[in-house]
């Protein structure tokens, strides 16, 4: 199709000479509507794969067509009119004061192209918003910078995790070449069965974020205190890939969305696999840890949550977001640096924690940035004292 386009322009151009403008423009109308039945995927939207995103693709072709109808027919009338009633040919300007007729076609054509376009898409908006008779519910908050996932109802109901960018670090400084999936891959897919009717209900920790993938025709934004709904019902299997598209932050552009439809037997037996683990990662609030062992953890921790901010260092980026390599919150009270973690600190830009790591996370964590760097108080936070401090 990429060629196909490409020869039709190219044959346009050396033929507008031997074939007139009305010739011309009568083969862009025809380039312009074979583009819209066999679209360039790779330089239009992303390929539909829900019967929504199709018919959000071909409201987009037919609006462009209208357009395009609508730019040729008013630039070749004012075109004509300019050339062909110019003064200098001794033209006369004409009068259409209180001209019945013209008044009521100017007011009729606009009408008539507004009830056309106005119907398909007022049924696809419909359509849209239809989250009625739905298979599966899944809660999608937006935090700085990932998304959690939470199944709430339907196969899967009681499955939840976070899902963070994993990009490799030397593709994101630059010290490895970067893959075709640059800055859209996950630790965590979210995964759906093929054919059904997925719910998506949307809201946010923090700021506003947007749940957007294109080839589902799917875009909600996720506002703080506010639940919105959306759906999607995917035709095929595969990896479908999106990303915040709204403005949040420092880390906007590193918290992508990647979803895998799979068949019904593949799902049944990915929920079963994430059930084993939810049920063997359970927790023991009253488990001990060594501090090997928190440090070790709390490293993976820092590393998912914390060092997009502060830095793997733990420098920081003042004045937005502190080091705290030497920080009076890392080597002063641990009562403070819990209590900063699990809170976050209002009219700042550090979040809370509380509510997307367990008590484990939040120990092993504190305790990780308690003892690394130039940091060296020796305390070994243990999930016991975060589950009190929650309390």
């Amino acid at each position: 199709m990429e060629t196909y386009l490409k020869t039709g322009f190219i044959n346009m151009t050396k033929q507008a000479r031997r074939i007139g403008l009305p010739r011309l423009l009568a083969v862009a109308v025809q380039t312009l509507f074979c583009a819209s039945a066999e679209a360039a995927y790779e330089f239009n939207f992303q390929q539909p794969v829900t019967k929504v995103a199709q018919e959000v693709f071909d409201l987009h072709m037919w609006m462009m067509g209208i357009c395009a109808i609508i730019f040729i027919a008013v630039f070749s009338v004012m075109f004509y009119s300019v050339i062909k009633h110019r003064k200098s040919s001794g033209a006369r300007p004409a009068s259409f004061h209180e001209n019945t007729r013209v008044e009521i076609l100017w007011t009729v054509i606009p009408f008539l192209i507004v009830i056309g376009i106005s119907w398909p898409v007022t049924k696809t908006l419909l359509a849209m918003r239809d989250t009625s008779n739905f298979d599966i519910t899944i809660k999608v908050t937006g935090y700085q910078w990932k998304w959690g996932y939470d199944y709430l109802n339907g196969e899967g109901e009681g499955i939840k995790f976070m899902s963070v960018l994993s990009t490799p670090e030397d593709q994101l400084s630059g010290k490895a070449p970067r893959d075709a999936n640059y800055l859209l891959d996950v630790d965590n897919h979210l995964v759906v069965p093929v054919g059904k009717k997925i719910r998506i209900l949307t809201t946010s920790n923090d700021v506003i974020h947007g749940w957007y993938v294109p080839a589902f025709g799917v875009q909600q934004d996720a506002i703080p205190g506010f639940i919105r709904d959306t759906w999607f019902r995917a035709d095929r299997e595969g990896v479908f890939r999106g990303q915040c598209l709204q403005l949040c932050g420092k880390g906007h552009g590193y918290m992508p969305i990647v979803v895998d439809v799979v068949s019904s037997e593949k799902y049944a037996a990915w929920v079963a696999e994430q059930k084993q683990k939810l049920a063997a990662g359970a927790e023991d609030p009253n488990k001990v840890w060594q501090l090997a062992d928190l440090m070790q953890h709390g490293q993976e921790v820092y590393v998912k949550n914390c060092a997009a901010c502060h830095q793997a260092n733990g420098k920081g980026i003042p004045p937005a977001f502190p080091g705290l390599d030497g920080s009076k919150v890392a080597n002063g009270p641990v009562s403070e640096h819990i209590a900063t973690v699990l809170s976050g600190r209002p009219g700042t830009a550090m979040g809370a924690f509380g509510a997307q790591l367990s008590d484990s996370d939040i120990a092993a964590v504190i305790t990780y940035e308690r003892n690394s760097w130039s940091n060296k108080t020796g305390d070994a936070i243990q999930p016991s004292a975060i589950k009190a401090a929650r309390h």
